[in-house]
């Protein structure tokens, strides 16, 4: 199925109606009164757009408008994960006290772009359409960073990740033209029928792939590309930095592995990927994947900011998610998007006790977590434990499971130096998740401690990702097969 752009509209439902949404929350604004009834129209619309995208599932996949876009079961996974981030983190804004105090109606629509955006990712089968959509989540992700009006470490947070960002896109495009120029096209079908034929210069193609990597692993947050993230994720609305730390990373894996794998790799008669010879971006990928993964950890060992200490947690975890693209199978792939479902449910759920904490002193400090079990917070006390803990990777929780997986891959492979250092680091991380745990509940509280409250919103959605957290950890059958089953690439 190649289709132009009157015929590719009758498969556009999901973004159009994203797209209507944002435009009607611009209109809405400029009458309503009640701003906090923008945020319900937007979860309504992410809600219908959920439901659009399920109905594709099982339409045969194809390209829309002229190859620009490609239908396939792995582009509708990542975008039900952005539209499910979008979701939770719209529901997590509605009761929190700094997005109140900003507009919220741009706020909103901006978010939505962002997501949008992500669609895109997920869906590019063009380097400039690639280009074009991660500059598309990029610049709305520096406007959503310094959204916090008169607030000078959101302001700051937003320039660093701007110039960061800048750097990081224009080297991307730079390898993207070196592609362009060995190969002569900037579709992924075509740049993979020139590769194969093996008229390219090796070492060309090596360096390309190597700048083309400095933009993914911006939006990935891997080492060296991570040195944004800390101080983003500080200075950022924390619905917002919750936001970047699962949609956005999910983003830049969908478009890493579609470049990667369809883009400039074939499937062999067994099932494996095998790369272009004389190319080993596989290799170069299992040391930024140790080294990323250690660097993390390492640095979270001493951070006393809790948006800080899961910042670095986010690059450790970018680590471990790499794993699955160096091992070179479906295998790895399918426990990549396993990974990426349970960590943004784990993720969101203990940011989303930042912001309790946060709503109820201002604090974001682990001290500021002294007693938080008996002040009044029992419920997110032991709830924080849950996330952290399946952060962690213990049983029997989500994270366990995810990372199990993980490894399995990798030492099937028999990637043995691989799989030894990411469980020493996950060893590593249980230091300082349980530090927080230990503060929460053994740490008793001092009068100056204030009681910590919930509104019925933020309990509900506390309730429901820390009982995903536990489900997926006891009964992951029905995550499986559905990840399974987004692991179906259009391949033209």
């Amino acid at each position: 199925m190649d289709l132009g752009n009157l015929e590719s509209l009758r498969f556009f439902y999901p973004e159009s109606i994203l797209t209507g949404t944002i435009l009607f929350l611009v209109l809405l604004d400029l009458v309503v009164e009640n701003k906090k009834s923008l945020g319900l129209i937007a979860l309504l619309g992410c809600l219908f757009s959920l439901f659009a995208t399920w109905q594709l599932y099982g339409t045969p996949g194809g390209l829309l408008f002229y190859r620009m876009i490609i239908l396939d079961n792995f582009s509708l996974f990542f975008k039900v994960v952005s539209l499910l981030a979008a979701m939770l983190v719209i529901w997590m804004s509605l009761s929190c006290r700094e997005i109140r105090e900003i507009h919220q109606g741009e706020y909103y629509t901006v978010l939505l772009t962002s997501a949008l955006g992500m669609f895109f990712m997920a869906s590019s089968s063009n380097l400039l359409m690639a280009y074009l959509s991660l500059e598309l989540v990029s610049l709305t992700s520096y406007i959503l960073t310094g959204f916090l009006p008169h607030n000078r470490r959101s302001s700051e947070a937003a320039l660093k990740y701007l110039i960061y960002g800048g750097v990081a896109s224009g080297t991307m495009i730079y390898g993207m033209s070196w592609v362009f120029g060995m190969t002569g096209s900037l579709d992924y079908s075509r740049i993979n029928e020139v590769l194969l034929q093996g008229e390219v210069n090796r070492l060309s193609l090596f360096m390309a792939f190597v700048f083309i990597l400095a933009g993914f692993g911006y939006k990935i947050v891997f080492v060296p590309f991570h040195m944004w993230s800390p101080d983003v994720y500080q200075g950022a609305p924390t619905p917002i930095t919750a936001f970047l730390s699962v949609g956005s990373n999910a983003a830049g894996v969908a478009i890493m592995v579609r470049f990667f794998f369809p883009a400039v790799s074939r499937l062999g008669v067994d099932g494996n990927w095998l790369f272009i010879s004389g190319v080993e971006w596989p290799h170069l990928l299992l040391i930024v994947s140790m080294v990323t993964m250690t660097l993390g950890n390492l640095c979270a060992l001493n951070q006393q900011n809790v948006k800080r200490l899961l910042a670095y947690s986010g690059i450790a975890h970018a680590g471990y998610i790499l794993m699955g693209l160096v091992v070179l199978n479906n295998d790895g792939l399918k426990a990549m998007l396993f990974y990426v479902v349970v960590y943004l449910i784990m993720n969101l759920g203990a940011f989303l006790v930042v912001v309790i904490v946060a709503n109820a002193t201002g604090r974001e400090d682990i001290e500021g977590y002294r007693g938080l079990a008996w002040r009044g917070a029992a419920i997110p006390a032991v709830c924080m434990a849950i996330f952290l803990f399946s952060l962690t990777g213990l049983p029997p929780l989500a994270g366990f499971v995810g990372k199990f997986f993980l490894f399995a891959a990798v030492i099937k492979e028999e990637f043995y130096l691989l799989a030894v250092v990411a469980i020493i680091n996950s060893v590593i991380s249980l230091y300082y998740y349980a530090r927080i745990v230990k503060t929460m509940f053994l740490d008793f509280p001092e009068p100056t401690d204030q009681e910590v409250v919930m509104t019925a919103n933020n309990s509900t959605l506390l309730g429901v990702l820390s009982a995903l957290t536990v489900l997926f950890g006891i009964y992951w059958g029905p995550l499986v097969q559905y990840t399974n089953q987004s692991l179906s690439f259009f391949i033209k």
